[in-house]
């Protein structure tokens, strides 16, 4: 393996831009996350049934569907930066009309768009982060896209408790902040060295990667590697391709399982299944607040541990965490303890199951789909790896009120404690260790046939 860039190389630049385009991420968790809050005004307002909050709470999903779909061609053409700049404006005009929706048609509408921008940041920035990192900061900074996921979906609970009794409208509104914040930001910000070099900006690429690396000696070995390994851009067929299909199997089977595990039937839907058994709208809020701390601990968690620890030693430590977590929940549904010590247990088994599931499988979702593809595939697998992941999460988000209906609440946790199960079992089977790795050795691993012996 070639010797790692110096870490005392790295310019704070780096940081800084990472840090900007995962504002991405904030949005993306803000407005997937306010919608539990705001779903408890909406669907008296609107006079809701079931199928009425599992549209409104979905619309957001198939939104997402289409727009990572449609980001990878275009920012193969247009670039990544100007992606995510476009991605923002959507986002401030998706907002916008959710804020002043005056039925639920519009507001279905307006979640529709916010789920476009939702679904290209999450297809596009993982991607711009992981091409200007340094490999050895290259998971910890991918995964500050996840941090600020969670870190929006912590804002949305506290912001949902607070406005409670207030207006779901303001609930969206405030949406349009870091909207703003992305779109200034990224404009500042440089482009992909890995996308200029694809287009045949030898020049420019070299620039950027001195301002990333200030060593230019180490800049130019970097673009050297990619130099070697570059190839035109690749048709959606060539992830079809023997040699890539490893890659597919990993990053997909990841996006599947980090969605069915169940992670987001309990971030949608958790004030109003806790509602329903007992604990009052205002308990119910606080306890995904409390949600919402241990998924912003745990992804810090994550953070360091993708590359101390590793992308998939940390998956086969934390998920057998949310089996048991979930298996315990299951039961306490199942004999209807919500009064006194056992509800503390109801609640500290949510808690330590969001701890496990998204301290393994969320944070390392949009590492690995961002490292694995060749740079000729690595959009349109990116985009793959994120449809995989809206069509699950719209699955979900369809489904999961249905199945507290039909199987209980119960029932419910511990169908998804037997698909953290599966989770374990695929990762023990398919998921390599890219720790330390470049993406030009990445991709060597898959033309050599070795991907899969990366342990």
């Amino acid at each position: 393996m070639a010797q790692d860039t110096n870490t005392a190389s790295t310019p704070p630049i780096v940081g800084l831009i990472a840090a900007v385009a995962a504002t991405g991420g904030l949005l993306f968790g803000y407005d997937t996350g306010i919608i539990s809050a705001a779903l408890l005004q909406i669907t008296p307002d609107f006079t809701l049934d079931t199928l009425g909050q599992q549209v409104v709470t979905s619309a957001i999903v198939a939104g997402a569907l289409g727009g990572c779909l449609i980001a990878a061609p275009l920012s193969d053409r247009l670039g990544r930066r100007y992606m995510i700049m476009f991605a923002a404006l959507v986002f401030i005009f998706g907002t916008l009309v959710a804020s002043f929706s005056p039925g639920i048609s519009l507001l279905v509408f307006a979640r529709f768009i916010l789920g476009l921008a939702v679904g290209m940041c999450s297809q596009i920035v993982p991607v711009y982060i992981a091409e200007i990192a340094p490999r050895e900061k290259r998971g910890q900074m991918v995964v500050l896209f996840q941090m600020a996921v969670v870190a929006g979906i912590l804002i949305s609970f506290i912001v949902g408790y607070f406005l409670q009794d207030r207006s779901w409208r303001l609930m969206f509104g405030l949406g349009v902040i870091p909207a703003v914040i992305l779109y200034v930001g990224m404009s500042l910000l440089p482009r992909s060295p890995r996308w200029l070099a694809m287009k045949g900006n030898l020049e420019g690429a070299f620039e950027v990667l001195q301002r990333l690396r200030r060593d230019p000696a180490v800049a130019r070995t970097e673009l050297d590697s990619i130099i070697a390994m570059h190839d035109e851009q690749a048709p959606w067929s060539a992830l079809l391709q023997p040699w890539v299909r490893p890659a597919l199997v990993a990053s997909v089977g990841v996006a599947l399982f980090c969605q069915i595990t169940g992670v987001n039937a309990v971030l949608y839907y958790a004030p109003t299944i806790f509602a329903g058994v007992g604990f009052g709208k205002s308990s119910a809020l606080l306890t995904s607040i409390a949600i919402g701390v241990a998924m912003l601990a745990s992804t810090t968690f994550g953070s360091w541990a993708v590359d101390a620890w590793g992308r998939r030693t940390l998956l086969l430590r934390l998920i057998p965490g949310a089996v048991v977590s979930l298996l315990v929940l299951g039961t306490m549904f199942a004999i209807g303890a919500t009064q006194g010590i056992n509800t503390w247990i109801t609640a500290a088994a949510v808690v330590s199951y969001a701890i496990f599931n998204v301290g393994s499988l969320s944070v390392a979702v949009w590492l690995v789909g961002a490292e694995v593809y060749p740079l000729s595939c690595r959009s349109k697998g990116m985009s793959l790896v994120a449809a995989t992941h809206w069509v699950a999460d719209l699955v979900v988000s369809l489904t999961t009120l249905s199945l507290v209906q039909a199987l209980g609440a119960a029932g419910t946790f511990w169908m998804f404690a037997a698909l953290n199960l599966a989770a374990f079992v695929f990762v023990l089977r398919y998921v390599p260790e890219t720790r330390g790795r470049s993406l030009e050795e990445i991709e060597t691993s898959l033309k050599d046939g070795t991907f899969s012996q990366m342990k």
